[in-house]
């Protein structure tokens, strides 16, 4: 497959919708753990900055974005050991740039680590729109997908 910028396909409708599901999980798995985090420190109220909510929700959603793909990974006949490698050999860069996104939405729009019910449908369709384009080019130059 011939890959250079000059030849690379955009319009590979194939490519978006398994990229879009590819993604669709990880904000699943990255929204788990992020508003998990935001929502604990919402309702116990207890004293911390807004960074480092931000900071722990960025990592727990990581945490349980790799622990939902290692347990999709396990149902496709993938062994635990497997599974867990390819889950954390993931695009960070995707995760990290989904997480980050999401939080500097939920501050832009809330002005903190809040969760409303209508910031987190914002939260989650930027979080899927941010890595999207790059899995898509992940996916279609490298063939590297997580599911």
């Amino acid at each position: 497959m011939n890959t250079s910028t000059a030849t690379f396909n955009w319009s590979c409708k194939h490519t978006w919708k398994r990229s879009a599901n590819n993604t669709a999980w990880c904000v699943l798995g990255c929204a788990i753990g992020d508003f998990g985090t935001i929502l604990f420190f919402q309702l116990t109220e207890i004293p911390f900055p807004v960074l480092g909510i931000m900071i722990l929700a960025i990592i727990n959603g990581l945490i349980t974005s790799i622990i939902l793909e290692t347990i999709i990974l396990m149902t496709q006949n993938f062994n635990f050991i497997n599974a867990f490698k390819t889950a954390c050999g993931m695009s960070l860069i995707s995760m990290i740039s989904m997480e980050i996104m999401m939080n500097l939405t939920d501050y832009v729009l809330t002005g903190g680590a809040i969760l409303t019910w209508w910031v987190v449908p914002i939260m989650l369709i930027v979080g899927f729109l941010t890595p999207w384009p790059y899995n898509y080019w992940r996916l279609k130059k490298y063939g590297v997908a997580c599911h």
